[in-house]
C-alpha cells in the first residue's frame, strides 16, 4: 500500500522540471496550456526567473503546482508504475490542490485558474510584510502552544503548520511574531523566519476565505476513487461536498501535516511518493 504526496509552498526554485519541460513534448503542452489559462507566460518565469517573481505567492502558487502534475504525469507516462493505484493523496497547503488534480476530482485547467486566485487572495488579506511566519524547531506542539498561550503579549500568534514532531509554524502580524521571537529567545528555543510576506494558514486569512468559497463553489468537483487526506482534518474521505468545504476552511486553518502522515501509517501505508 502506498501514497502520493505533493509539496507546498516554499519549494519552488528556477529551472524546476526544465529536463522533462526539454525532452518531453506533453509536458510542454501542459506548460503552455497554463500560460493560455494563466493569460501570462508562467512557464518563462518557472524555467527562466526572476526569482523574487516567482517567489510571489500569487504566482507560486500554480507553479508549484504545474511542476506537480507534470511529474505525476511524467510517472504515468514514462513508467509501468500505477501511480493512481495510491490509497491515499495528500498535499501541503496548496499541495493538496495538486492531489485533488492528479486524483481526477478537480481538471487542470480549473485548479491553475482557482490557484491564481487563491495565490492573489491571500497575499492580499494583510497588506504586504505587515504578516509573516516563523518556524519553531526542536520543540513539541504542545510545548509551542503553551509558550503562546501563556503570554498575552503575543496571544495574536497563531498555529499555521504542526509539520513534524520539532517543526511547528507560527503566523501572525510582524509586531506579534517579533514579541514570540523575545519569548523563544529567553527560552533558548530555536526559531527561523520564513521567507514569505503573508501570514498563512491563520483568521488573518479571512478575506481569502470569502473570495475563495465562491470559487470552489461553483467549480466541478468529480467524486475520486482515491482517498484524499484533508490538511484541515488529518483524515481521509471521498466525499466531495466534503472536500469542497474542507478546501474552503483550508486557508485558515492549520496544516495538520504530522497527524496525516501517522493516520497513514496507523491504516497501513508502507511508502511515500
Amino acid at each position: 500500500m502506498f501514497s502520493v504526496l505533493f509539496p507546498g509552498q516554499g519549494s519552488q526554485s528556477i529551472g524546476m522540471a526544465k529536463e522533462i519541460y526539454e525532452n518531453f513534448g506533453y509536458i510542454k503542452d501542459l506548460f503552455h496550456e497554463a500560460d493560455e489559462v494563466l493569460k501570462f507566460p508562467i512557464s518563462k518565469l518557472i524555467l527562466e526567473g526572476p526569482k523574487e517573481k516567482l517567489d510571489e505567492t500569487e504566482n507560486t502558487q500554480p507553479a508549484i503546482f504545474l511542476v506537480s502534475y507534470s511529474i505525476f504525469n511524467l510517472i504515468k507516462k514514462q513508467t509501468s508504475f500505477n501511480i493512481n493505484d495510491a490509497k491515499y493523496f495528500a498535499g501541503h497547503s496548496l499541495g493538496e490542490y495538486s492531489a485533488l488534480a492528479c486524483a481526477e476530482v478537480i481538471q487542470f485547467r480549473n485548479v491553475i485558474k482557482l490557484l491564481k486566485i487563491r495565490g492573489k487572495a491571500m497575499q492580499n488579506s494583510v497588506p504586504k510584510n505587515e504578516g509573516g511566519m516563523v518556524a519553531i524547531l526542536g520543540e513539541e506542539i504542545n510545548k509551542v502552544l503553551d509558550i503562546i498561550n501563556s503570554n498575552k503579549s503575543i496571544s495574536n500568534c497563531y498555529l499555521a503548520n504542526d509539520n513534524c514532531n520539532g517543526q511547528v509554524v507560527i503566523s501572525g502580524k510582524i509586531q506579534d511574531l517579533e514579541r514570540l521571537i523575545l519569548e523563544l529567545k529567553k527560552l533558548n528555543v530555536k526559531y527561523m523566519k520564513l521567507p514569505v510576506s503573508a501570514p498563512f494558514h491563520c483568521v488573518l486569512m479571512k478575506p481569502a476565505t470569502e473570495i475563495m468559497k465562491i470559487e470552489i463553489t461553483k467549480t466541478k468537483f468529480t467524486k475520486p476513487k482515491n482517498m484524499i487526506m484533508s490538511n484541515v482534518t488529518a483524515k481521509p474521505t471521498s466525499d466531495v461536498e466534503i472536500i469542497k468545504s474542507l478546501l474552503i476552511e483550508q486557508i485558515e486553518k492549520p496544516v495538520r501535516w504530522r497527524e496525516s502522515i501517522i493516520n497513514m501509517i496507523n491504516n497501513g501505508n508502507q511508502k511515500f511518493i
